[in-house]
């Protein structure tokens, strides 16, 4: 096997001592905010990655690993793919950093061209983004100026960020307290899948309050706080399969639905690809599956192959909200930074050149004969869902999971679990994983959980 390609080959058992001695350091300098650094709720702390290539981390302890997390989803085209990395080296030879929005560069220009002509958007133009968060931030003000509504629809469970804005449309509860009475008060919560009923519902008509309120569920299925209407929704905030919250695929069909209720409201639809965006799904986007068409589309993670990148794309007469005399609304100091637009670019090469849409639905169909038959054999195991390289692995409880997760770990696979429960394990790994080298990790997770 060449580097990158490698099973795993564990010398100090995890977490070792120079990762136990690490994670002390770090516990003394940075903010508890950051909680798995101390390894929260009791587990034990982490693991200090040192280097990457291919699907392989090795630790500071000299152990080597499997990463079925694509460091949450970015490694797309795999840890410092050597395209990605050559693509750096040249730019960091010439630009480093350019002026934000006041003085472009020719990757920034190479890179909103190239993804305008992928994004499944009607004459899209590029806001770019320097994180998912921010992304979705520019897509809910975009939403909300357009169309002059201040009601957003969004679901439950969905995850799109922790920052201000994108918090109000997170869903999990435990985010959204500490900062409840600060966050936008015109969002609606319906579950995700739900029927077309109570979509048109929740785009008719837009409780204040829902952001922050505790809300009750009504019997169209749509979770509102109480208090006067605030007429029709202006936006519909969605992933196309729900990621960290519990890998939701939709029912067939669903998305579609959603898009043509969409239309006849009047409202903005906004993918959130951030996490299934550039291939992971079996397509270049997870839309494409119903042939869906958003008004815009946030996407992140794998763009950069490693580096902070994000873009929005949005129809061309939604931004035009944004052109206005003076200074920038919305702007950053690393916006659109060389570097990262360089990597972006080696990105979306090695996706068309390696064909990782296609490799991903094609592994996909095998990952998807391997787990068919977990549920019945273990009994840990309460469901298994997924399309493409996006799986999740549902436990019977949080415990399970945790326990599922450090025993992969020590046998040298990295999962995490997520959804609201925190009982989902995912399994998202690299889109160049070798095929060899994916069977041995499956097997290993199968042995710890049967173990």
């Amino acid at each position: 096997m060449s580097a990158g390609d490698r099973l795993p080959r564990i010398v100090h058992p995890p977490p070792g001592p120079r990762s136990r001695a690490l994670a002390l350091d770090l516990e003394r300098f940075e903010a508890p905010g950051v909680n798995t650094v101390a390894g929260g709720d009791g587990a034990e702390p982490p693991i200090l990655w040192d280097t990457a290539r291919g699907a392989n981390v090795h630790d500071v302890d000299g152990n080597r690993y499997v990463d079925l997390t694509s460091g949450f989803g970015v490694a797309a085209v795999g840890h410092r793919h050597p395209r990605v990395v050559a693509a750096v080296r040249r730019q960091a030879g010439r630009l480093l950093h350019g002026l934000g929005d006041v003085h472009a560069h020719p990757p920034r220009v190479e890179l909103a061209r190239r993804l305008a002509g992928l994004a499944p958007v009607d004459d899209p133009q590029v806001f770019f983004a320097a994180s998912g968060a921010e992304a979705v931030e520019i897509a809910l003000e975009t939403a909300l100026a357009a169309t002059g509504r201040p009601g957003i629809v969004a679901f439950d469970p969905s995850y799109h960020g922790l920052t201000l804005g994108a918090l109000a449309v997170t869903s999990r509860p435990g985010f959204r307290a500490p900062f409840a009475p600060y966050l936008h008060q015109h969002v609606r919560r319906i579950p995700f899948g739900c029927p077309p009923s109570a979509l048109a519902a929740a785009l008719a008509t837009t409780s204040p309050g829902g952001a922050g309120a505790a809300g009750s569920v009504n019997a169209a299925g749509a979770e509102g706080a109480t208090g006067a209407a605030s007429g029709p929704a202006g936006a519909v905030l969605v992933e196309p399969i729900v990621g960290r919250e519990g890998v939701l695929p939709p029912p067939p069909g669903w998305l579609a639905g959603v898009a043509r209720l969409c239309r006849e409201a009047g409202a903005v639809l906004i993918a959130d690809e951030i996490f299934t965006g550039f291939g992971r799904t079996g397509r270049l986007f997870a839309v494409e599956a119903e042939g869906v068409r958003p008004d815009i589309l946030c996407c992140g993670k794998a763009l950069g192959g490693g580096l902070p990148i994000a873009a929005v794309l949005a129809r061309r007469p939604l931004f035009q909200v944004w052109s206005t005399p003076g200074e920038a609304l919305r702007t950053s100091t690393f916006l659109a930074n060389p570097v990262a637009c360089a990597a972006a670019l080696a990105v979306l090469d090695v996706l068309e050149q390696d064909r990782l849409p296609e490799r991903a639905a094609r592994l996909g169909a095998g990952v998807a004969a391997r787990l068919a038959g977990w549920s019945d054999r273990l009994p840990a195991v309460a469901g298994v869902r997924g399309r493409g390289l996006l799986w999740g692995v549902e436990l019977r409880d949080r415990q399970s999971a945790g326990a599922w997760v450090a025993a992969a770990r020590r046998r040298g696979v990295l999962i995490l679990a997520g959804g609201p429960e925190g009982r989902v394990a995912q399994l998202v790994p690299p889109l160049t994983i070798a095929e060899a080298q994916l069977a041995g990790a499956l097997d290993l997770l199968e042995e710890a959980l049967a173990g």
